[in-house]
């Protein structure tokens, strides 16, 4: 398979035949977040809400979130596709079906949804596709997976406003999928807060330069 022929595939998302088979365990996570010193899983204090984004590479994402007043916590992970409780370099082939994504626990008395929104939305170039900047495939591809009928009605509202915000300023149309929340599968140990652990490791994370009304 040539190298065109790699990358094309990889923009493609698999077929439940196609998908790697997966695990039963569940991976491995610490028990707390490296800059935070939060919990990375449930239960979470009484009055918090999660939201599940992605944009890309999740490292970039993941240190926006956690930089956030009002974010109680954040964990990296995989959403959105076939294969259960996949590895890094599964999801890398694209055959597992997934794309990077960040879990984001936060206090609503805080920060709202629809200001993490805002983040989500002009933090990141939501009308590339399969893909974000230099980063090629189904596991770079931007989504929204809503927890409950208000995110969905506010992820749809919001994502209507500003792809006309962005058609006026001569960009494509937004390709972000919305939907309702598939399970999150927690990325391995090493890639949790990855840029708290190596402040000079990769990050592609850029918007488009709009900004929402």
């Amino acid at each position: 398979m040539s190298l065109i022929d790699l990358l094309n595939k990889k923009s493609l998302l698999p077929s439940e035949s196609e998908a790697l088979e997966g695990r039963e365990e569940e991976m491995e996570v610490p028990e707390e977040h490296f800059i935070k010193g939060t919990p990375l899983k449930s239960p979470f204090p009484n009055g918090l809400e999660e939201a599940i984004f992605a944009m890309g590479c999740f490292w970039g994402v993941e240190k926006k979130f956690w930089e956030t007043q009002g974010v109680f916590t954040t964990a990296v992970g995989y959403i959105g596709g076939i294969t259960k409780n996949p590895t890094y370099k599964e999801v890398c082939t694209g055959f597992t079906g997934h794309t990077e994504a960040v879990l984001v626990v936060f206090d609503p008395e805080k920060i709202s949804y629809k200001d993490l929104l805002k983040i989500f939305w002009e933090e990141h170039d939501p009308t590339q596709g399969m893909r974000q900047g230099n980063d090629v495939g189904t596991q770079y591809r931007s989504g929204i997976y809503f927890l409950n009928s208000q995110q969905e009605a506010l992820a749809k509202e919001t994502k209507s406003q500003y792809e006309n915000k962005l058609q006026e300023n001569g960009f494509n149309k937004i390709t972000t999928e919305i939907h309702s929340s598939h399970e999150f599968y927690y990325a391995e140990h090493n890639h949790q807060q990855y840029l708290g652990k190596y402040p000079e490791g990769y990050c592609a994370l850029a918007g488009t330069g709009i900004k929402m009304d």
